[in-house]
């Protein structure tokens, strides 16, 4: 649910292009919004001021936002319960399931703060087994990974502790209530056994090649842009910097649906166009 991580999707996927199979991507869930978050005063006056935050973030990562925002998420649990399930089921699964989990903050509208409507966006995902899903996101195992996941972000690196320059989002951690710190969000930690590196915030693609090339000189591979119709069909999402960044050739490829937002299109395949929440009403979440 983090604007700053939504607006870094389009480096992400070109980086981890460039790694193809090389690595072993982890995600941890660091909780933005927790279970024990005051809740707002005066829940109208919140919405209308994360609005105007997120329309700031949006200015500079160019990524969609909702025209409209129904209120500021209640809780990350659920749908954080949700995307740690469906890794359960391969990551051709996983990555969908969260970029319909982030489009309902960010394209929707309509954040998926509850475990049904988190369960709703992610149906008709392909490859998606539904039933599964809502057994594993009830899961003890489930709940105590996210647990974990949360615990981690907040023991952060040293690093990343001190002031960290050059992006509107530098990254530096955030201090919790109980006096600790997590990292901000979006932040990559890449490991070796020889060591580590923190690249924390919004960053171009250059400081996680640079992380990754001090590490293990030669692992990253030339990510050149892929043909429009290709990237529709492995995506199935594309906002306009994804699109822009990730492929060349004429767009929109055949069939290609159109969503608008507040901040640019988001362009989706036919076939994840059928059951997105963006362009159908909410499907139930499963039987």
């Amino acid at each position: 649910m983090c604007p700053w991580a939504w607006g870094s999707e389009p480096v992400f996927r070109r980086l981890r292009a460039a790694l193809a199979d090389r690595v072993h991507w982890r995600r941890a869930y660091a909780i933005l919004f927790d279970h024990d978050d005051d809740p707002p005063p005066d829940p109208v006056a919140e919405t209308a001021w994360y609005a105007h935050h997120l329309a700031g973030i949006g200015g500079h990562t160019l990524a969609p936002r909702a025209a409209r925002l129904s209120r500021v998420a209640a809780s990350s649990w659920p749908s954080s319960l949700v995307a740690k399930a469906a890794e359960l089921q391969g990551p051709d699964v996983a990555r969908p399931v969260l970029r319909r989990l982030r489009e309902t903050v960010f394209v929707v509208g309509e954040p998926a703060d509850t475990t049904a409507s988190a369960l709703s966006a992610a149906h008709g995902v392909r490859g998606l087994d539904p039933v599964r899903l809502r057994a594993d996101a009830a899961s003890a195992e489930t709940l105590e990974q996210v647990r974990a996941d949360r615990a981690e972000a907040r023991r952060p690196v040293p690093e990343v502790l001190s002031g960290q320059g050059g992006s509107p989002h530098p990254g530096t951690a955030k201090e919790t209530g109980d006096g600790g710190y997590r990292y901000a969000l979006p932040t990559l930690l890449f490991r070796t056994p020889a060591g580590h590196r923190a690249v924390p915030g919004w960053r171009p693609f250059e400081a996680y090649a640079t992380a990754v090339e001090e590490l293990r000189p030669g692992l990253l591979a030339a990510s050149g842009t892929i043909a429009p119709e290709e990237a529709l069909e492995r995506y199935r999402s594309l906002t306009e910097p994804e699109r822009l960044l990730l492929t060349e050739g004429p767009w929109p490829p055949p069939g290609a649906v159109r969503v608008e937002t507040a901040n640019g299109p988001l362009w989706l395949h036919p076939e994840e166009a059928a059951t997105h929440p963006a362009t159908t009403p909410q499907a139930p979440a499963g039987p």
